[in-house]
């Protein structure tokens, strides 16, 4: 039997805009308001896919969100027309309505929590969506979320699909940007890291003092409960308190793993050297790689600047490992230097490949926000949706659409045109159409 990791990459939404929505995350406060291109945004997206899949990677597409969010407008007392109640929310309430239009489900390392079958009891690879309730722009995602891996991965023999975690803090969960797994191999049972910022019922334990954490312990025991996870295969980590208040509001923006690496800037977590060797007990007598990048190397603002630990560590099909980094790795001297260096060290990461994401990094999401990870075996690839899997044909397809669709430009004033809102509720029902989702949207229920 093969095992692989597949990548899959959400696709970027026709609003995609800078409103600076997310507090905590430095790159988005930074850019917002500015105009922005979703066109060009998307087909940055696909043309990652696209390299990844050359590479001889499985890469796989999730479907964006539908954005302006009328459903939820009118939930919250806005009435008339479409146009009447985005033309009203735009005047009344100015950031509820740039919530209810924000494209962030591109990033869809949170959009759920993966476990692959070797890990769980039943043999199933399960996921839970992320109720992301830290921000209500992204709190308005899961339920759509969850019909969208669904429709992607509807084969009950082989995928369990679990109701996201309830909608309160005390359960806040960012999905799998808070989570990692290190394996020896992907179709081998693993060691599932779940990384969280704060305790929801002791507040005598360490948090963060200027931004949010965004994840609970109990959000991570409550998952691994429901994915049927052994206590040997699970490692729970607290985020550095300190770290997070210096922008680091996920912790795939301060480390990440892939097989027998971990690759982690040394302010990441808290109580470092015993959770390292709790992971190297339960992960068995292989040695697991720990590059550890020091804050002389690289400091934690150049690390949060250029979304270094926010890469993308992939095993190739000829067994070397590389990183998939954003340009601005490329363009910042420390970050640059140190990934020169790193090839040459003797660890499994052997390359470095640049991409230009900058519509996404500007936002505050580099290479690894923009994927959610699934490993699968071949049986259960062959479950899987084909229609959401990337080839030559669905890369030319998709990039066809986005040209017809999207928008090069994007204002302010532009996201409370009604004609948007059709322009981008024609494009998802065409999208689903192309990648054979059914109706997962509510304009279409």
């Amino acid at each position: 039997m093969k095992q692989f990791e597949v990548n899959f990459d959400g696709l970027v939404g026709p609003t995609h805009n800078y409103a600076g929505l997310s507090f905590g995350n430095v790159a988005s406060l930074n850019n917002a308001k500015s105009n922005s291109s979703p066109r060009q945004a998307a087909k940055q997206g696909l043309k990652k896919m696209k390299a990844l899949s050359d590479m001889g990677m499985l890469q796989g597409v999730l479907a964006p969100q539908e954005r302006p969010d009328i459903a939820t407008l009118r939930r919250l007392g806005f009435t008339g027309s479409d146009g009447d109640v985005l033309e009203k929310a735009a005047k009344q309430a100015t950031e509820v309505f740039l919530a209810c239009c924000s494209a962030s489900s591109m990033w869809t390392a949170n959009a759920a929590t993966v476990s692959p079958s070797a890990d769980t009891a039943d043999g199933r690879v399960h996921f839970t969506p992320a109720n992301l309730t830290n921000k209500f722009h992204r709190s308005l995602e899961p339920d759509v979320t969850g019909r969208i891996l669904q429709a992607t991965f509807a084969n009950e023999k082989y995928f369990q699909h679990h109701r996201h975690l309830p909608d309160n803090e005390h359960f806040g969960d960012e999905g799998a940007a808070n989570h990692t797994r290190l394996c020896q191999e992907y179709g081998r049972p693993g060691v599932e890291i779940f990384c969280y910022g704060r305790y929801a019922f002791d507040t005598s334990k360490p948090a963060p003092k200027r931004f949010p954490a965004r994840q609970t312990l109990e959000s991570c025991q409550a998952i691994a409960r429901l994915h049927g996870l052994s206590d040997e295969n699970v490692v729970y980590v607290q985020q550095n308190p300190d770290v997070i208040d210096q922008g680091v509001f996920h912790n795939d923006v301060i480390s990440v793993g892939n097989q027998n690496v971990l690759f982690y800037h040394e302010q990441a977590f808290f109580d470092t050297q015993t959770k390292l060797d709790e992971i190297q007990r339960k992960f068995g007598e292989e040695k697991v790689h720990f590059i550890k990048v020091s804050t002389d190397d690289v400091s934690v603002e150049d690390a949060v600047r250029t979304y270094l630990f926010n890469t993308q560590i992939i095993t190739l099909p000829d067994g070397e490992m590389a990183i998939i980094a954003p340009t601005e790795c490329q363009e910042n001297a420390a970050v640059s230097a140190y990934l020169d260096k790193l090839v040459t060290l003797g660890t499994p990461i052997k390359k470095v490949h640049y991409f230009d994401v900058k519509q996404s990094m500007r936002n505050g999401g580099g290479p690894a926000c923009l994927r959610l990870r699934v490993a699968l075996t071949d049986q259960e690839v062959d479950a899987v949706n084909p229609n959401t899997l990337i080839n030559d044909t669905q890369f030319e397809r998709l990039n066809t659409w986005v040209d017809k669709h999207y928008r090069d430009e994007l204002s302010f004033d532009d996201l409370r045109d009604p004609q948007l809102l059709i322009e981008s509720r024609t494009a998802l029902d065409e999208l689903t159409q192309i990648l054979k989702l059914g109706s997962v949207y509510p304009f279409q229920r």
